[in-house]
């Protein structure tokens, strides 16, 4: 598989480049997670980095990407497809089927 040295700011990581693996379509992971373990055994940390543009590569065809450092370490949007959502009609019956 190919890899791209991709850079990282923020956080712990800040200032550090690491090769990443590409995806099929040739993009870096949109969330970059990276364990570290805590020294008296417990639980570890996840430090969670977004994937966001650097800028235009070379005659501006290819993206660049770099990742940001994210806090708050949120798990990103949770996308539902319709006939996922619980039921909250009145009388709890199912919804019509669409079609």
């Amino acid at each position: 598989m190919k890899s791209e040295d991709t850079p990282f700011e923020g956080g712990p990581m800040d200032g550090r480049v690491l090769p990443v693996l590409l995806g099929i379509t040739g993009h870096p992971p949109k969330t970059y997670r990276i364990p570290v373990p805590d020294p008296r055994g417990g639980e570890p940390t996840v430090l969670v980095y977004r994937r966001v543009e650097r800028g235009q590569g070379r005659l501006g065809l290819t993206r660049r990407w770099k990742y940001v450092h994210d806090p708050e370490g949120r798990r990103g949007r949770v996308r539902r497809w319709p006939w996922s959502r619980p039921d909250t009609t009145p009388g709890g019956k199912p919804d019509a089927p669409h079609g």
